[in-house]
């Protein structure tokens, strides 16, 4: 169960993420669209776990990824920057994909075969 305080980081921390992707798209991710879905931050505030939904133009899905966990320190900074006047610490990121989407999609291919 989450506190109050849990769930106010994972919002700001998934809105001022959502805005990084958003600014850094072209420079760092090769115009790929990248969203963060879910924020999960631990009890002790120390640790977010980030659920990242990607749609990738040029590149594969998992090359985009790669490129995140590449550049985590340089995101972890950036969201340093924008929140350093709310956040103490900044949580250590760790970035999962999200495939709730295919999933979802596959459910209903699967559904409608029928």
């Amino acid at each position: 169960m989450e506190t109050t305080r849990q769930q106010k980081i994972s919002r700001l921390v998934q809105r001022e993420l959502g805005e990084i992707f958003q600014k850094e798209t072209y420079t760092m991710f090769d115009g790929a669209l990248i969203t963060p879905t879910i924020v999960r931050i631990a009890p002790d505030l120390s640790v977010a776990k980030v659920y990242v939904s990607i749609f990738a133009l040029k590149r594969g899905r998992g090359e985009i990824f790669e490129i995140i966990q590449a550049n985590v320190k340089k995101i972890r900074q950036m969201l340093a920057g924008r929140t350093g006047k709310q956040l103490r610490i900044v949580p250590e990121l760790a970035f999962f994909i999200d495939d709730s989407l295919d999933y979802q999609e596959n459910i209903e291919k699967i559904l409608s075969q029928k």
